[in-house]
């Protein structure tokens, strides 16, 4: 039987997306016949702001054999424990989506169905209190979550705010420590078989000629491979998505870094704020349609509180994704797959799916159309309902005050995501799916913050009082209080497991 196992795969481009797939894919496939080779050039810089993530990412990492503190120490790591958003409902509110589940679901009813019922019988509460996860994120304390939680009250995650440059050069030793040969060269020449427009090999301006049986583009928004060579052609989503630039820069860290990220409202876009050890990152996601560069500009620089680093740069980008991520035998990911702005720090977590996916559907050098055809169709649902996702921020916005959430409010949601809002308005219901990157607590979150809430409670909580209701949900947030009370400050614990070694690698 002939032996038809890919035998040569190339990455193009490295940063974060490049990094992460050659160690990912080497560490996978470990002891087989694969040779992976990746080409990036020193002189093209990457672009690297991304520095917040998802706890999906603490997964990835360990199962390279690295833990969270060898990674904290070498990226300049903070916790997260969720994402706090400024202004967005209403100027002046606030409200955190946290990594974690609310309060206890009981007799087979969501918890969130209990916590309306109440509210209507006039005691309103506030959602974040019966999670632990925002409780500590909203006083600056973090612990890791318990091992064996004795309910599901103390159910939560963190992930890592870490500079993303720190990192790709972290994923490339374990890579290169593995057996990827890495080549510092820029490809001036694409070369296409004749007979079936796959991709042969490379030709780089060293003279050399690096040949490859499947291509995995990592090369940024440009997408060497996918669209300049194959053409695979772009579907934009800005009709639905209007921020298509940002500006982007470092400033000095002050003070202990708060465990969560901050996303704040503006004119026309919003801010994040970032923090690491030894630096905040800071940017301004903005409408070109809305606002000027040079207002935007002055508008981020206005609102950093700390001294920058350097001039904020621009970065312009579509909303969108690739028509087809997986084209005759080049998979595009990261920035070359498709771009969403990093409101729910999505792009890291992108790259890992998309690196998940290759692992399950790894061809044979037939390039099956089957197996291509289940790539695209996974990522293709997974994009659009990370997109919905984000979608629901700008159009549940409450504010009214300028001409880009007006327009927000306006747009015709997708009707996967109207479908979705419906059924919560209807009957508190949240529709789940496979491949699909945000599950009900974080619904649930953003629905609360933008007090998007349902009309009805379950029909199974009819017959229960709604006064019987308030001594065991007070119960709930007391016992949330005690144990943020008695955890650590975040500085604490950076102090402890991440600072000196941080510190005296610099």
């Amino acid at each position: 039987m002939q032996d038809n196992r890919i035998r040569k795969l190339v990455i193009v481009g490295g940063g974060t997306a490049g990094w992460m797939a050659a160690a990912a894919l080497r560490r996978h496939f470990q002891g087989g016949p694969l040779e992976i080779t990746l080409v990036e050039s020193s002189e093209i810089g990457t672009i690297g702001v991304g520095e917040a993530t998802i706890p999906t990412i603490r997964g990835f990492y360990q199962q390279l054999g690295l833990s969270d503190i060898e990674v904290m120490q070498a990226t300049q790591a903070t916790c997260k424990l969720g994402i706090r958003f400024n202004g967005w409902t209403r100027e002046g509110q606030s409200f955190i989506h946290p990594f974690g589940l609310f309060g206890q679901d009981l007799r087979g009813v969501p918890f969130h169905h209990y916590w309306r019922k109440l509210a209507q019988a006039g005691e309103p509460t506030d959602l974040q209190d019966y999670s632990l996860g925002a409780s500590l994120a909203a006083a600056g304390k973090f612990m890791a979550p318990p091992r064996n939680p004795t309910s599901s009250l103390g159910i939560f995650d963190w992930a890592l705010h870490f500079d993303a440059g720190l990192f790709a050069q972290l994923m490339r030793r374990v890579a290169e420590d593995n057996g990827v040969r890495r080549i510092d060269a820029r490809v001036t020449q694409v070369n296409l078989r004749p007979e079936d427009g796959f991709v042969a090999s490379l030709d780089l301006h060293t003279g050399e000629t690096v040949e490859g049986d499947l291509f995995i583009d990592c090369s940024g928004f440009r997408g060497l491979l996918i669209e300049e060579a194959l053409g695979t052609g772009y579907e934009p989503w800005n009709d639905m998505l209007f921020c298509d630039r940002a500006y982007a820069v470092q400033s000095e860290g002050v003070g202990d870094p708060a465990p969560y990220t901050d996303v704040t409202a503006h004119s026309a876009g919003w801010r994040w704020r970032i923090p690491l050890q030894h630096r905040y990152g800071n940017g301004y996601v903005y409408s070109s349609r809305h606002i000027s560069d040079e207002a935007a500009l002055a508008e981020l620089k206005a609102a950093v509180p700390d001294p920058l680093l350097f001039e904020p740069r621009q970065i312009r980008f579509n909303p969108g994704r690739r028509k087809r991520v997986w084209n005759k035998n080049v998979i595009a990911l990261g920035l070359a797959s498709g771009f969403l702005e990093p409101l729910e720090s999505t792009s890291i977590a992108l790259i890992e799916t998309g690196i998940d996916k290759i692992k399950a559907l790894f061809p044979d050098r037939d390039f099956a159309p089957e197996l291509i055809d289940e790539f695209n169709d996974w990522s293709r649902r997974e994009m659009e309902r990370v997109r919905d996702f984000i979608i629901l921020h700008y159009w549940a916005n409450k504010r009214g005050d300028a001409a880009f959430w007006r327009d927000c409010n306006a747009i015709t949601l997708p009707d996967t995501l109207q479908r979705k809002v419906d059924l919560f308005r209807q009957r508190g219901h949240f529709v789940r799916y496979r491949w699909e990157m945000f599950q009900p607590a974080s619904w649930m979150a953003i629905y609360a913050g933008f007090e998007l809430l349902p009309d009805m409670v379950d029909p199974a909580l009819d017959g229960v009082d709604p006064k019987s209701l308030s001594a065991p949900l007070a119960e709930m947030r007391k016992a949330i209080r005690e144990v943020v009370a008695s955890a650590p400050p975040h500085g604490a614990f950076l102090e402890q497991y991440c600072r000196p070694a941080a510190m005296a690698a610099q």
